[in-house]
Formats: structure tokens, C-alpha cells, sequence
């Protein structure tokens, strides 16, 4: 089947009928536009041959393709690429084989394993970090609504997905809780709210609903009243983390990661520490454990 842009059409609707997250459709459909184009600029083979057919696709392509992967530069931050993003590139390419698969299109196996020295290893803020984070934040209506953000990502620990699919009747706040509707597999949960949301629901979000007269139930609200974007929001972090003079890989995800060591520091247990994530199993939730054990549990630390 000739590569084309038919199938990355085809690839988003099949995503979108199965009920993938906005941001997952968006990532997957990115990630194997990339690789198309990783394709098209492979060099023809002794014969002559350039890769324009599935078919044409071997192991070999597939292994070459990772470790370029592995050496690419990252093109927002300094540094290489991060596993956890070479690992979603990987996991796109699955359920890109998985759609030809189903659609009898094609037949194209993605082998691909993180070889035994390239175990995942996630950024962590520390305690010291998280709060040159909120004083970075302006006291405009946008840096309200970046103290939100912090509070949602790192106080509240929600996902990027459910961050964004957030909306402003989620916010219960007499119960003084989140609801979290729209989880990973479906999975809904309450956490409890930081004061950061209720002071942008009152005066942050409030200067924006002011641009036009609409409503919108989306929490996170842009300039042009509408739900925000997750590339929105990390451009954000990413100013804020320039501004703190923080220099580690800063992003929506870091937060959540360091949200759950600091309470496995703090002394919660391991089971309600996964309630408040939202994992399906104590083993994902494990994987913070040595980090929490390793680094200092006494950070002074000042939102405010």
C-alpha cells in the first residue's frame, strides 16, 4: 500500500471512532507523520529504490528509525529527545499497525523494545523547583491562570488529557474537591482542589470570559475564549520553568511525576497515592518509589 496522506486521514478517524483522548488522536497522528517523512528522507537503497510502500517497511527500517530516535535533537529544549516521548512515538506506530491490521489494509509489525539500559526514567521536580515555579507567575490574569495550571498539574496531579478535558463544573468547590471525568481508561475520580483554582475561577477566568460575550464550559480559557490547547499550556510551563531558572525537562507530565514523589517523601502510602493518580495498578505507581526513597523528603518550599 503506497505511503500517503490518505492513510494518516484514514489512521485519525479510525482513532477517533474508538474514543481515544483529542490529545492522544493528535500526538499519534504527529508521530507517524514524522515517520513518513523520516521515510521520505531516506537515502535510496544500491538499486535505486526509495521507501514509498508499507511493504517496503523491514525490522531493519523499523530498529534504524528508533535510534535515530535516540539522537535527534529535541527541537523545544536543549538536549536529546526523552524516553518518555521516543517510547510515545513507538506506542503511535503500534496503533498505527494495529488500525491496518483491523482495516485488512496492511501488515506491519512494530517489534520495537527499550533495550535493558534505556528503562524510562521520569524528571522530578524538586520541592525548591515547584515553588520558584509559582513565583515566577505574574500577578496579571495570566499568571492567575498559570497558578491554576500548577495547581491543577502538580496540586491536583491530573494528566495532561484530563487537565485539558476539564471543565468548569468540575470544579467543586464547596466540596473542595475535582472531579476528574474523563480519565485514562474511562476511569473517573475526585481530588482535592487547591486554593489556586478557586482565585482564577473568580478573577483570572472571569477577565477572559470579559473578551466576548459567550459562555464556555471549558476551565482552562484562552485569549479567544475558547478551551485551551496542551501545546498552549506547556508553552506556558515552559516560560515559567525559563523564568524560575530551572534547566531539567519541565512539562505538564514532570508536575504529576513530582506531585507523587513528594507525597510517597511526605509518608502517604503507596495504595492512596495511586487513588489519587488514578492508576489502574499499584505497579504503576511503584515506579516513583526508588526516586522518592533516593532524594531528600525536607525541601522548604514557598507557594505563596
Amino acid at each position: 500500500m503506497e505511503i500517503n496522506g490518505v492513510l494518516i486521514e484514514g489512521f485519525e478517524k479510525w482513532l477517533q471512532t474508538l474514543g481515544y483522548a483529542e490529545s492522544t488522536v493528535t500526538v499519534s497522528v504527529n508521530y507517524l507523520r514524522d515517520f513518513f517523512f523520516y521515510l521520505k528522507d531516506l537515502p535510496a537503497d544500491r538499486h535505486g529504490n526509495e521507501i514509498s510502500n508499507l511493504g517496503q517497511i523491514n525490522k531493519q527500517t523499523l530498529d534504524n528509525y528508533h535510534s535515530y530516535l535516540q539522537t535527534r535533537k529535541n527541537k523545544r529544549q536543549t538536549g536529546s529527545l526523552s524516553q518518555n516521548y521516543i517510547t510515545s512515538n513507538i506506542n503511535a506506530l503500534k496503533r498505527f499497525s494495529k488500525y491496518l491490521q483491523v482495516t485488512e489494509k496492511a501488515v506491519l509489525e512494530i517489534d520495537i523494545r527499550p533495550q535493558p539500559n534505556q528503562v524510562q526514567k521520569h524528571t522530578i521536580l524538586t520541592r525548591g523547583e515547584i515553588g520558584a515555579l509559582y513565583k515566577a507567575c505574574g500577578n496579571d490574569f495570566l499568571g492567575v491562570r498559570d497558578r491554576a495550571m500548577l495547581g491543577v498539574y502538580y496540586g491536583c496531579g491530573l494528566r495532561r488529557s484530563e487537565g485539558l478535558a476539564l471543565n468548569l463544573d468540575d470544579v467543586l468547590l464547596r466540596e473542595k474537591l475535582v472531579y476528574v471525568r474523563k480519565g485514562k481508561y474511562y476511569r473517573e475520580r475526585y481530588v482535592p482542589i487547591r486554593e489556586d483554582l478557586e482565585n482564577y475561577i473568580y478573577t483570572g477566568r472571569a477577565k477572559i470570559l470579559g473578551f466576548k460575550n459567550i459562555r464556555q464550559e471549558a476551565f482552562f480559557l484562552s485569549r479567544s475564549v475558547k478551551r485551551m490547547h496542551g501545546n498552549s499550556l506547556i508553552n506556558r510551563i515552559h516560560r515559567l520553568a525559563k523564568l524560575a531558572k530551572i534547566d531539567k525537562g519541565t512539562d505538564l507530565h514532570t508536575l504529576r511525576h513530582s506531585i507523587a514523589t513528594h507525597l510517597l517523601q511526605s509518608g502517604m502510602g503507596l495504595e492512596e497515592v495511586s487513588r489519587f493518580l488514578g492508576h489502574a495498578s499499584l505497579e504503576s505507581t511503584q515506579i516513583y518509589t526508588h526516586v522518592a526513597y533516593e532524594a531528600p523528603a525536607k525541601e522548604d518550599v514557598v507557594y505563596e
